[in-house]
């Protein structure tokens, strides 16, 4: 009998309630070879569905610190990424640039205070440290993930998610701009008849492909009353002096 025609036959053995021995001597293989396939066809088997905090038993009963999840959405919509491991475990990857190791132990910190049973991880990369950790219920935590980049996708906040980022507006800003953002300072030459001035003001920018990213952002900023304007299809921008002075106060500059 060919191999994948044993394979099928002890599946549908296996079906039927029969025992890995019953199922070996039927198919003509060992015992092993039976649990090996099970193990293989497990492997291959599609990731399980994904849950909600709403749904999951474990993180309904399990509050999350707030104030940190509103920071660690802002980074993981910006530059986070959840990857299936196996057996329902997925990892928060969130790739930080090293030239920011401040923002490198922030991200760390974060992660701990919203899963703190899980140990955080560090691993060079490129450019960049990817910092994380596994969990069955980052998905739960994060029901954005799903297949393909995030601009790609309609990505809209479940309703506990909205309640928390309305709640710590400040610190979801904080996290996308830690990603997808930066403060510069803008020049300005100007001329007058003694002579050619230079003007230098900060400001901000929070640039993402995502439209639904981007108007996430732009909420937040309208609800604490900062003035933003679009500078282009992917970039927002926010230059006004009292505005910038708001930002300054829980933002600043990348460290």
């Amino acid at each position: 009998m060919p191999p994948d025609s044993r394979k099928e036959l002890a599946r549908k053995l296996k079906q039927n309630g029969l025992t890995d021995q019953e199922i070996a001597l039927a198919c003509g293989v060992s015992s092993h070879s039976i649990r090996l396939w099970r193990d293989a066809d497990k492997r291959a088997a599609a990731p399980p569905a994904l849950l909600t905090k709403d749904e999951c038993s474990r993180c309904r009963t399990v509050d999350v610190d707030r104030q940190a999840y509103a920071y660690l959405l802002g980074v993981y919509l910006g530059d986070g990424c959840l990857t299936h491991k196996g057996r329902d475990v997925y990892r928060l990857e969130l790739a930080c640039s090293d030239a920011w190791p401040g923002l490198v132990d922030e991200a760390a910190e974060a992660v701990a205070a919203v899963m703190p049973d899980s140990k955080v991880g560090r691993y060079q990369k490129s450019g960049c440290k990817s910092v994380g950790s596994h969990s069955k219920h980052w998905p739960c935590l994060f029901p954005q993930h799903g297949p393909g980049h995030k601009h790609t996708r309609k990505i809209e906040l479940a309703s506990w998610q909205d309640e928390i980022v309305a709640n710590f507006s400040q610190e979801f800003i904080r996290g996308l701009i830690h990603s997808d953002g930066c403060r510069a300072m803008n020049k300005v030459r100007r001329q007058f008849k003694s002579g050619e001035r230079l003007y230098e003001y900060p400001r901000y920018f929070f640039t993402n492909a995502s439209d639904d990213i981007r108007m996430l952002f732009t909420d937040a900023l309208d609800r604490l009353g900062i003035e933003w304007k679009q500078n282009n299809a992917r970039n927002i921008s926010v230059a006004k002096r009292e505005a910038v002075a708001r930002l300054d106060g829980f933002v600043g500059p990348k460290f």
